[in-house]
């Protein structure tokens, strides 16, 4: 089969979607799993041979070997995606996966803890480096490959904010209180000490967070410090928690859906939705305010 379309869709996807490496990576092995089984199991050699019962049908295969309808959703979502692409660039005349039922998941929403114990966390026995992480963690809302990729030139202490680039290359403006400026002043003043004797910190001087070799820290040290932090609460807790009580710490003290939208850098309002865990009447308020504009 030429995959010649395909790799085209890749470029397309990391030059004008500038999605991220890991996205791109997801979206071409779902795609080639799905043309792989087409070739194998249907017989089909030609793109534009590819009807709406073959994708069903890779779709059923998929249920039966015991994928999650998570990945089932996220496969079909990129087979779709391609499938649009072909359509608006004439490679194919029609698309196969025009309204292409996707399996039905639960939400489930992500733990959230309560301001006391973040306060409780914040009060044991924290090294300067893991106080300024937590504060600003819990400050910013930020996804962890933000946090782990923050640069000190987007880290303004003076104005009180932070700049950081999000998904789709989205750049947004996070404020951060006193609480959040005071720990990261702390910090930097030691961070400057581990860039001068550290190995590596003339190398990586340009990112924020450093572990004691200069080093930059990784997703694995914030996702282990964060677990092991949630022990003093007796709470098996992640990154996506501490983003997560965030946001519903904001929305449940009369901030506006909008403005959460913006802080965490969700493309759209629903997504917030189902993202914040408040009070039903809470909720019923911000949507009637949303819907009344």
């Amino acid at each position: 089969m030429d995959i010649t379309s395909v790799s085209d869709y890749i470029n397309y996807l990391e030059v004008e979607r500038a999605l991220s490496k890991n996205t791109i990576e997801a979206y071409e092995n779902d795609i080639f799993s799905f043309l792989e089984y087409l070739s194998s199991e249907m017989k089909i050699q030609e793109i534009n041979q590819i009807k709406r019962t073959h994708i069903s049908s890779f779709n059923r295969h998929l249920a039966a070997s015991g994928i999650s309808p998570v990945s089932i959703v996220r496969k079909i979502a990129s087979i779709k995606g391609f499938f649009r692409y072909l359509c608006i660039n004439s490679i194919i005349e029609k698309n196969p996966a025009l309204a292409l039922n996707s399996p039905k998941i639960s939400k489930k929403l992500p733990k959230v803890i309560s301001i006391k114990e973040i306060e409780k966390l914040l009060s044991t026995h924290l090294s300067t480096t893991e106080k300024a992480l937590f504060e600003l963690f819990y400050a910013t809302g930020l996804r962890v490959s933000e946090l782990v990729n923050l640069e000190i030139k987007n880290v303004n202490l003076k104005s009180g904010f932070i700049k950081t680039m999000g998904k789709g290359s989205k750049e947004r403006i996070i404020p951060i209180g006193s609480k959040a400026k005071n720990a990261l002043k702390n910090y930097l003043k030691e961070r400057e000490l581990i860039i001068l004797t550290s190995d590596y910190g003339k190398k990586n001087d340009k990112y924020v967070f450093l572990r004691t070799n200069g080093t930059k820290i990784t997703r694995q040290y914030v996702y282990k410090f964060i677990h092991n932090l949630g022990k003093k609460i007796e709470k098996n807790i992640s990154p996506h928690t501490i983003r997560h009580s965030f946001a519903t710490h904001l929305l449940e003290n009369g901030a506006d859906l909008r403005v959460v939208q913006e802080l965490l850098g969700h493309s759209s309002i629903v997504t917030t939705q189902l993202y914040t865990h408040i009070s039903k009447k809470r909720l019923r308020e911000v949507y009637f305010s949303i819907n009344s504009d």
